[in-house]
Formats: C-alpha cells, structure tokens, sequence
C-alpha cells in the first residue's frame, strides 16, 4: 500500500444540539485525519508536514490514545478485539481522529475502524475524551451486510463516562453512520461513496444530546495539509476553547451543574463491557 493509499483527510463540520437547553446549538468547521495502522510510519516517512510521535505542524502520538502509555496503537485494539471475541477484526485497523497540531490537540472522539481480512468492517471502537483528562471507549460489534441491506450501522452502548458536567452518567448513545470508504476518494463533493456522515445521540427517558459530524474524504497530501491548516488555524485549541465557551453558556442559561465527577482515578483508561447493538424496538 502507498503511503497515500494508506491516509486520508476528512473536511466538514461538526453540529451539537442540546434538546433539554432551548436555542442551544453550535456549529464548528472541522477536519479529521484517518491513518491505516499498519502503515502509519510509512505516511510519516514520505510527508514533509506529517510526523508521527514526534513534533510536527500536523502529527499523532500513541500515548494520546488507546492504552495512552507511549505504546503502538494496534496491539492494544487487537487486544480489545480478542477479548470480545472479535479477533478476526483486526486483520486491517484504521484510526480516525482529529490530529495534534503545531503539537496541541484534543479529540474529543475518535474511531477505530476494524476490518477482517476480506475488507469487510466487523467492528468500531469508539473513543471518547473529557476535558478533564479521562478516557473511555465503546467497542461494538458490526453486522454483516446482506444483500440489498442499507449500509448504515446502527450502534447501542450504554453511558460508562462523565464527559459533560452538566450531564450523569444515565442512558447510553447511538451511533449512527454509513460505513466509511476508504478507497482512494472521488474528487466530486457530490460524490456520496466519499463522505463519511456520523450521528451520535445521547439519552436517558428523553432525547438529551445529538452531535452530527459530516465529512467529504480528500486525498493525503501535504498541499492538502497546509491548505487545511490555512484555512481553519489553530482548530485543536478552537475545539477545547468552544467547548469551555458553550459550557460557561450553559452556566448562564442556570443549566444545573453537577461538578466534575471523576471516575476511580484521573488520567485513567475506563475499559467498557463489549456492547451489542440494542434490539430494534427498544
């Protein structure tokens, strides 16, 4: 695989919409990098502006994910899919998040993408960060697709995190997406087989949050990279301020605040039971 066969970049926008809190909703520009994690030194070795564990305009660290102790992401997810009994997942993993940049960055979620050694998509990993330094993941099960299906996946897990202070830990979250390709993508933005479209709804009784990410697929490269950067400047510290901003509009708007309720112990990995999708209906 080439190193540009093994990246690609992720353009569009990010829209929260709090259905308890009226007139409270956001949209934010963004962009993504995907990175296959078999060749993740390759793309670093053959970019000028992408590095990997090491400083660079645009780069990721191992210890800012999964097991966040410094060592390589794909035997940790591995030993995750074993443990579900999902072993047969593994066989290609490719890792979705919003990159450091200029050294800062802060994914508030990100996605491991587990495929079979046929291609087929068997399994997600869902990452998700506080601001407050904790980390859990959701690792669930994906359906094989049967002939004249829909190709979008449907995902249950129940809530095992504090990630808002103004929310408990009750209900659990959707996720809702077409399977991503990632195929060298068409440069048409009509193009439907290259975006990637993800909803995440959380909820107890009552719809609480939705937040919808819409990204158009664009080929890796470094031109690619500084326009990016050029166009949306200093995104990762954008991201942590607009999510400190809308916390203190909640703060005014009285939504009550229920204080930072961490779980055994900061900075920790929370792993979670391997949850199946809930039955239709419920």
């Amino acid at each position: 695989m080439s190193p540009h066969a093994a990246a690609l970049l992720h353009v569009g926008s990010v829209l929260h919409i709090r259905h308890a809190v009226r007139g409270h909703e956001f949209k934010n520009r963004i962009w993504m990098l995907s990175i296959d994690l078999d060749h993740i030194d390759d793309v670093a070795n053959a970019s000028r502006w992408f590095r990997h564990n090491r400083f660079g305009l645009v780069s990721l660290h191992d210890r800012d994910h999964g097991a966040r102790d410094g060592s390589p992401l794909k035997p940790w997810v591995t030993a995750q899919l074993e443990k579900a009994g999902l072993a047969d997942a593994a066989a290609c993993i490719r890792f979705m998040a919003i990159p450091r940049m200029a050294g800062y960055g802060f994914s508030p979620i990100a996605f491991f993408f587990c495929h079979d050694a046929e291609g087929r998509l068997r399994a997600v990993l869902h990452q998700v960060k506080s601001t407050f330094g904790e980390q859990c993941a959701y690792l669930l099960p994906v359906a094989d697709l049967e002939p004249g299906e829909p190709s979008a996946v449907s995902q249950y897990a129940a809530k095992t995190m504090i990630v808002s202070p103004f929310f408990d830990r009750q209900g659990g979250y959707r996720f809702a997406f077409n399977r991503p390709n990632f195929a060298t993508p068409d440069t048409s933005a009509s193009d439907k087989s290259s975006r990637f479209d993800i909803s995440i709804r959380y909820g107890a009784e009552a719809p609480r949050l939705t937040a919808v990410m819409s990204l158009h697929t664009r080929q890796f490269a470094d031109a690619v990279l500084l326009r990016l950067l050029g166009g949306m400047p200093l995104m990762t510290l954008k991201v942590i301020v607009m999510i400190h901003w809308q916390a203190f509009r909640l703060y005014l708007k009285r939504v009550p605040f229920l204080g930072v309720q961490r779980d055994a112990a900061p900075n920790h990995y929370v792993p979670s039971e391997t949850s199946f999708p809930r039955p239709q209906g419920s």
